[in-house]
């Protein structure tokens, strides 16, 4: 019996489409520095602070790929913000992360009534979670699930940036099966990447289904239980597992 969905994020459960990361970072720097301006907190030249910052988190995303180990941007922004001489609260801290992160939450998408199905895998007693790698801080990815009206069907949120550990390292997996208190064979995980979401998946022992709107990916090694198009075709699959 299925009793739990789990959902990575980006390109998921949120669509982000192609973007121009380099595009989106500046102007994510941008605002992060009108923002520090207008608390009249030290700073260097735009394009100092914007080089930077970017050279910093290129860095970090680059060890974190060698070790599998993750790290957490907002405390990469808090030491550059010290060396700079700035003093700032955890309050805007947190805000300082969302601006660098709010141009990609504009080029979000979700599908169309995926709300009404998730309140309805609730109703049915479905556990529903999410498990996704990255380094942007939990609270400002709590804050966009909020914008777009899915925060509340997620109680449990595990964030690669606050555990350490990456997909598909079967740690972050079972962090977050045992705060839904479910086992892998209770579970279901719905991941875009074969590598990373469905190779860990099948590696704890839960049911994996590929999000391939495409139709096109493929590994000669690891091969998902279910593909789909479209995340409204999850409900066919719980179905056909608890009725076999």
């Amino acid at each position: 019996m299925i009793r739990g969905i789990l959902f990575d994020l980006g390109d998921t459960l949120i669509d982000f489409g192609q973007v121009d990361i380099d595009h989106l970072f500046a102007q994510g720097a941008q605002l992060a520095y009108d923002y520090l301006r207008g608390l009249n907190q030290p700073l260097p030249d735009f394009s100092v602070f914007h080089r930077r910052q970017l050279r910093a988190i290129r860095f970090h995303w680059f060890i974190s790929r060698l070790t599998g180990k993750e790290f957490n941007s907002i405390e990469v922004l808090g030491r550059i913000s010290r060396k700079m001489g700035q003093k700032l609260t955890c309050k805007q801290m947190e805000e300082l992360a969302w601006l660098w992160y709010e141009p990609l939450s504009k080029c979000a998408k979700v599908e169309d009534g995926i709300g009404n199905m998730l309140g309805d895998f609730t109703s049915k007693g479905l556990k529903l979670a999410i498990v996704s790698n990255t380094f942007v801080p939990g609270v400002v990815l709590d804050r966009h699930l909020s914008q777009l009206g899915l925060l509340e069907y997620f109680p449990v949120r595990v964030y690669s940036c606050d555990v350490g550990y990456r997909k598909p390292d079967r740690r972050i997996f079972n962090i977050c099966l045992d705060k839904m208190n479910l086992s892998p064979r209770q579970a279901m995980f719905v991941g875009d990447q074969i590598k990373v979401d469905i190779a860990g998946a099948r590696r704890v022992g839960m049911i994996s289904v590929l999000k391939d709107p495409t139709g096109k990916k493929r590994h000669w090694r690891i091969r998902p239980d279910y593909r789909i198009t479209s995340l409204k075709q999850l409900p066919e699959i719980v179905n056909q597992q608890n009725s076999s």
